[in-house]
């Protein structure tokens, strides 16, 4: 009964959000409270140590030292020069957009920031060379996607996050997170090559006349921004990287013990302020505070879920009810088929990541392949004009006409799309690993 009260309780979360356009963690805080306390007996301090405040840490930190990229234009700048190289190739257009989405959202930009700065050009480009508008909104969605799981990227840290909150090892979910990235980088690249191969794509954007200007040069301060970027990643991916290598070496992993990607973050943030790269209000302004809550807020609703033993519940009704072999396949759809209405980092995935670990244990499947299959199912859906990624799609749109024009392209075209190919790369994986 009380596992139904909190399945409930997520179900409304995520209804209200969508109905209401109210930050869906906001109503899971509201949720965790009155359940925590009025139903299962819980004190207040009880429930409010179930806010997950080792990752909220890690979030905030990174994105506050990744803003200083945003305020001061450097991420701006590296898009336009991207795309600028790609002028005497228009058919490659598609690839640059996803490229250069990757690129800006895998140094720290986030998916979100990616999208709001990438879609209107990115639409504006589809209009002056011919691109298909599908095929532009597919290109710039998932190369924001792909880029924001990278290890060290706002997705990937809080995949990783999710991961050892729900008892994966650091290092196993360090290697997890990277395949998650590697999949979701390699999928798209294969649906675009199918546009522009097969369907007369590259011939009508040859047809083209339209040029891009040169942009200028970036700054002094655009050049150091991200040369200490490019710094924090390397620190960030070399520890880990180095523990699995060497996994006895005891000077590797006393380091490796020390690393921490939240803490070197703020290091580094307090570096950027200090050689003056942009302003700290702006720069905190700049920090997914939105995100922060949903995410959060969903990680208390499924911390009480833990606690009433709902997660142990679903996971032993899905290890008897559904052949062992289409475990993955399984969660990848449910992921998809979620992610058309919520958001996959602030819901999908905090709901999803803590069944993994028993179900994987008791049939004997790696959890890397079910922890990739949610992903994978659920930023496949994600160009949906009903979620987020869509959503902020349609309201890149120049004007009302062209907005109702590209809902049913995304709602019946691109979503169908990403689905099918996820399916048969999640079918293939589990088939293969």
């Amino acid at each position: 009964m009380m596992s139904l009260i909190v399945i409930a309780a997520i179900v409304i979360s995520i209804a209200l959000g969508y109905k209401t356009k109210i930050n869906i963690g906001l109503f899971a805080i509201a949720f965790s409270y009155l359940i925590g306390c009025f139903v299962m007996g819980l004190s207040p301090s009880d429930v409010i140590k179930m806010w997950p405040l080792k990752m909220f840490f890690i979030i905030f930190s990174v994105c506050l030292f990744y803003s200083f990229a945003i305020v001061n234009g450097t991420l701006e700048k590296l898009a336009e020069h991207l795309l600028y190289s790609c002028r005497k190739f228009p058919h490659l257009l598609p690839y640059a957009v996803f490229l250069t989405s990757a690129l800006i959202a895998g140094l720290g930009a986030g998916y979100y920031t990616v999208l709001a700065f990438m879609a209107p050009l990115t639409l504006m480009l589809c209009e002056r060379t011919r691109m298909s508008l599908i095929l532009g909104a597919m290109a710039v969605n998932y190369g924001a996607l792909g880029g924001a799981n990278f290890v060290s990227s706002q997705s990937g840290i809080i995949f990783r996050s999710l991961m050892t909150n729900s008892g994966i090892a650091e290092n196993t979910a360090f290697i997890n997170s990277f395949a998650i990235f590697l999949s979701t980088f390699v999928i798209p690249l294969l649906v675009i090559s199918g546009f522009v191969l097969f369907t007369g794509h590259k011939k009508l954007m040859q047809s083209s006349t339209y040029t891009i200007s040169q942009p200028s040069a970036l700054n002094k301060q655009q050049k150091t921004t991200l040369l200490l970027t490019i710094v924090m990643m390397a620190l960030v991916l070399v520890a880990p990287i180095a523990q699995i290598v060497l996994p006895d070496h005891p000077t590797v992993a006393f380091i490796n013990s020390k690393m921490d990607i939240g803490l070197i973050a703020s290091v580094f943030a307090v570096i950027a302020l200090l050689l003056k790269l942009g302003d700290e209000r702006k720069a905190m302004a700049t920090v997914p505070w939105a995100t922060l809550v949903m995410i959060c807020g969903v990680g208390m609703l499924i911390a009480i879920a833990i606690k009433v033993g709902t997660i142990d519940l679903l996971a032993s009704w899905i290890g008897t009810s559904i052949p062992p072999v289409m475990v993955p396949v399984a969660f990848g759809v449910v992921a998809a088929l979620m992610s058309l209405f919520a958001s996959t980092l602030g819901v999908v995935t905090p709901a999803l990541f803590p069944i993994v670990p028993p179900i994987a244990a008791a049939l004997g499947i790696d959890p890397l392949v079910i922890f990739v299959c949610i992903v994978v199912g659920a930023q496949a859906t994600s160009i949906s004009p009903f979620s987020s990624g869509g959503s902020l799609l349609l309201g890149s749109c120049p004007t009302e006409q062209s907005r109702s024009e590209f809902f049913p392209k995304l709602l019946l075209r691109a979503a169908p799309l990403g689905f099918a190919v996820a399916l048969i790369f999640n079918i293939v994986l589990t088939l293969v690993y």
